[in-house]
């Protein structure tokens, strides 16, 4: 058996859950491969939006298997109040979710020295969601990291001061007050409540798991522009959003990898800093982020908006060997009397369809215009049942980026979805 990939072709905020829960029935096992509790996977059924972090979407439907990934980093004070959400709803997680041994935690500590740094950074700041992401990740690079399977053996308290005292140090060069005792309680318990789950080692199982025939996803976190190496550098999260890092983040060959599928919304969003080729600033921006209900999940800032990008979507196509297309969030452009597409950028004068080195330069989009519709999509159940304005639209974006549009997302819940046949392709 092969592993299928979905992952985030924009700038995170895609709607990966809502995606991974329609697909889960299809496979046996869901996997996280990397990111942490910055990331917001936001799931609707049953007139309940449900936001998860940490925990694979898959876990919404039962007798499925979830994995936590050695790629993922841990907050356990976070992880807690997920499990007990998701317990008030009468998920049942224990012998549901498995997590990898070699998974980081992410420390008290580790959140002080986000905000402080931010705070530092002043003008320039990128944008953190404070989460303790990017510290939890240098610790790891760095050598110094803990890890969940340090929690099952002698001297943990021993290792957790040390790294703890080390950030301490650490924090004398910046003018931040903070009280790491008032975090330490919840983060305790949260250890504790790990524990009672089957930690693992993740690579034997996933590989198992393949061997035995079983049909896995891998589920990423954020988005491909925001990928460490490839996304708009320094505004970019901590890991390997691509597809190559679900081989890290869960210890497959890439001989394993199967279908990579890949999520793209109808527009673009961005939270925080970082160019933005795009962004709208004026009232239709507005009317967009108002229409598509554009906030955080997890940390509920206003999402900036803009029309769709296609050079960071080609970009993004071609890191990834995505060969399949998932558009979401298209009932949202409803309503406007003319949509755009980015399909160059101009740069000194110069049309280029390539994303250059330093994003933040001097780029002007180069659009394409399209009529919008007024009819309302979030019933329809055939891709033929759609406007034609709206089948222009999709058809446009396939013939430009080569690669089939197979899903397309009408609304949040997760019965508006449209499959499409490939005689309708």
């Amino acid at each position: 058996m092969k592993i299928d990939i979905l992952l985030g072709l924009q700038w995170g905020d895609e709607g990966k859950g809502k995606i991974v829960d329609v697909l889960t029935p299809e496979y046996d096992v869901i996997a996280r491969f990397q990111g942490g509790p910055n990331a917001g996977h936001s799931l609707e059924f049953n007139r309940i939006k449900h936001i998860l972090h940490s925990i694979p979407s898959g876990v919404f439907r039962k007798d499925k298997i979830n994995i936590i990934g050695n790629g993922v980093v841990i907050d356990p004070s976070v992880f807690k109040k997920e499990v007990e959400a998701l317990h008030d709803l009468g998920v049942q997680l224990t012998n549901q979710l498995f997590i990898s041994k070699k998974a980081h935690l992410i420390l008290p500590s580790h959140r002080i020295l986000d905000a402080a740094s931010e705070v530092a950074k002043g003008k320039s700041k990128i944008g953190s969601t404070l989460k303790g992401i990017g510290p939890a990740y240098m610790d790891k690079t760095g050598r110094n990291g803990l890890r969940v399977g340090d929690i099952l053996g002698e001297g943990f308290t021993d290792k957790y001061n040390f790294l703890v005292n080390k950030h301490r140090e650490i924090l004398q060069m910046y003018d931040f007050p903070y009280d790491i005792s008032e975090h330490e309680k919840d983060w305790f318990e949260g250890i504790e409540l790990i524990r009672s789950f089957p930690i693992v080692d993740s690579e034997y199982l996933m590989n198992d798991l393949l061997a035995g025939g079983k049909s896995l996803l891998a589920e990423g976190a954020q988005g491909t522009l925001l990928d460490i190496d490839f996304g708009s550098y320094p505004f970019v999260t901590s890991s390997n959003t691509v597809c190559a890092g679900a081989c890290i983040g869960l210890g497959i060959s890439p001989a394993a990898v199967g279908n990579v599928f890949g999520t793209v919304k109808a527009y673009c969003t961005r939270v925080g800093g970082g160019p933005f080729p795009t962004e709208l600033v004026d009232n239709t921006g507005k009317k967009m982020r108002e229409q598509g209900a554009e906030f955080g999940a997890t940390t509920g800032r206003p999402r900036r908006c803009g029309w769709l990008d296609l050079p960071a979507l080609k970009y993004a196509i071609m890191l990834n060997g995505v060969n399949q297309l998932f558009i979401t969030k298209i009932d949202v452009l409803t309503g406007f009397p003319e949509l755009k597409v980015c399909t160059h950028y101009s740069i000194n004068g110069e049309r280029v369809d390539r994303i250059p080195f330093d994003l933040s330069g001097e780029i002007e989009p180069v659009y394409k215009k399209f009529q919008g519709w007024n009819e309302d999509i979030s019933s329809c159940t055939e891709f033929m049942s759609l406007p034609d304005e709206l089948k222009q639209y999709i058809r446009f974006i396939e013939n430009e980026v080569k690669v089939p549009i197979t899903m397309i997302s009408i609304g949040p819940d997760r019965s508006q979805i449209i499959r499409r046949h490939p005689s309708q392709l």
